[in-house]
């Protein structure tokens, strides 16, 4: 039987990337996010490449939404072997002394709870198959602060030890638990919802650097971990651009 893969935040980004790379590697994917005209275009496409996938419609601040996804799952054409805890994202940039509450907030529910969510309600299906994979795509601002980032960085260094606690728990039972860990990513919305669709605020993140990562880029790294061998569990793979050597190091040209 085909294995089924899910993927939240699936509706641009790294999530649309890793949903059609884990499509081509003959997964069944279940393209999890809010924004289902955009979950209806991917599955489109993904179908159209010779792919199979199907829309969730499911917001991972909402424990009835998720369990929509679990049952929608449950329904799914075989067993579920892959999660992909993608959905997250930053808002603002603010030292912690004048930061907003509300964008602390929505940060960590979206992060660190909505993986908590979606984990726990799909965590049976995947112990059930035999040989599941659990990714929780985290960041590099998980391991070093900056200025301006402490709601990200908080957030981030929360799921990282989701990430390595679940791994702790889940030793001797068939589910491997997988950290990615992107550094610089330039996509069509990351920095754009930072900074309340600021365009010029958004796109100077990425001034002067020749090749920032790009979404496939870490779709392939989840494609890569999630195709090992299943006794082989990847604990954490950091993924930088060449011209970014640390959080605080990157080179911009000119």
């Amino acid at each position: 039987m085909t294995s089924v893969a899910i993927v939240t935040g699936a509706s641009s980004g790294i999530g649309a990337a890793t949903a059609r790379r884990l499509a081509a590697e003959g997964f069944h994917v279940l393209a999890a996010a809010r924004r289902t005209d955009r979950l209806a275009a991917l599955v489109a496409e993904i179908g159209a490449a010779g792919g199979s996938a199907a829309a969730v419609e499911c917001d991972v601040t909402s424990a009835e939404s998720v369990a929509g996804l679990a049952a929608a799952a449950a329904a799914a054409p075989g067993p579920v072997t892959l999660l992909v805890n993608n959905a997250g994202g930053a808002r603002g940039l603010d030292p912690v002394e004048s930061g907003s509450v509300g964008d602390w907030q929505w940060m960590y529910d979206v992060n660190v709870l909505g993986t908590l969510r979606v984990t726990q309600a799909l965590l049976p299906a995947l112990e059930a198959s035999g040989a599941g994979t659990i990714v929780i795509v985290s960041s590099t601002a998980g391991h070093v602060v900056y200025e301006g980032g402490g709601g990200y960085s908080a957030a981030k260094h929360a799921q990282t030890a989701v990430a390595g606690t679940l791994r702790l728990e889940l030793c001797g039972r068939p589910v491997r638990v997988i950290e990615i860990d992107p550094g610089m990513v330039k996509t069509d919305e990351f920095a754009l919802v930072r900074f309340g669709g600021d365009a010029d605020r958004a796109d100077a993140v990425y001034a002067g650097v020749a090749e920032p990562l790009v979404a496939e880029d870490v779709a392939d790294c989840v494609a890569w971990c999630a195709t090992r061998p299943q006794h082989v569990n990847v604990d954490r793979l950091v993924v930088r651009p060449l011209a970014q050597a640390a959080q605080h190091k990157v080179h911009r040209a000119g």
